[in-house]
């Protein structure tokens, strides 16, 4: 895209382990965090490959694979983002905490970036991650087909600066949000709630009717980088 400089590996074999100081990642780009309550903010996403869910509306398929991307020193990956100088960094997949030294990686950026947020589908322990993380727990709804995936103890372990997102499929799916958040007294946790309609499958004016209704401790999110470049764009 004009105005982004981006880069993608093509992939290799994929079949060697990895020694700790790497991990495979699919792309980095220079964009703008288009969800979350930091939507907007001049990004640089780091996209690693692999992920073990497969949810319906999954808008990153290519980076699924395992094998996908090619793998990358900690220390070159942490350069990339330093050198792009965004106030914002956010790791995101495929499945980040599905490659074991994703923590590290994590850590390695919070030293030299300001903000750093990691997307993760919480089906791994989100407690492994550095304290200076900024964590987004997708939880897992119905319509996704993955939501036995979920982690529930992963739910104590949110604290001030995560955030907590659903992926909204229809009806169905905004009842079950509403309930798991009364279930699991997720207000508590002082973490935002941010629902968000998923692409094609549901209206996003009828999950915001729903919710001027019901009033519940939740807001909407819309992802701003479809809005901006397409539903299809990738790389941005």
């Amino acid at each position: 895209m004009p105005g982004l400089y981006w880069m993608r590996w093509a992939p290799d074999n994929g079949n060697r382990p990895l020694p700790e100081t790497q991990i495979r990642v699919y792309e980095i780009y220079d964009s703008i965090q288009g969800e979350s309550t930091l939507a907007g903010t001049p990004c640089t996403i780091v996209r690693l490959a692999g992920c073990p869910l497969r949810c319906s509306y999954c808008d990153t398929p290519q980076a699924l694979s395992f094998k996908g991307g090619s793998p990358l020193s900690i220390d070159d990956i942490t350069a990339r983002v330093r050198d792009s100088n965004h106030p914002l960094c956010l790791v995101t997949g495929g499945e980040p905490l599905a490659q074991k030294p994703c923590p590290v990686l994590l850590s390695s950026l919070a030293d030299i970036c300001p903000t750093v947020q990691l997307e993760t589908s919480g089906a791994f322990d989100i407690n492994t991650v550095d304290s200076r993380i900024h964590r987004i727990l997708d939880i897992k709804t119905p319509g996704s087909g993955e939501h036995i995936r979920n982690m529930p103890e992963n739910y104590k372990h949110l604290r001030q600066g995560d955030e907590i997102k659903f992926v909204i499929m229809d009806r169905d799916d905004y009842k079950w949000m509403l309930e798991t958040i009364r279930l699991h007294d997720l207000t508590q946790s002082e973490a935002p709630i941010l629902a968000s309609p998923a692409w094609g499958e549901i209206a996003p004016a009828d999950l915001a009717g729903w919710i001027i209704e019901d009033n519940p401790p939740v807001r909407l999110q819309l992802q701003y980088h479809k809005l901006i470049w397409g539903h299809e764009a990738t790389g941005v």
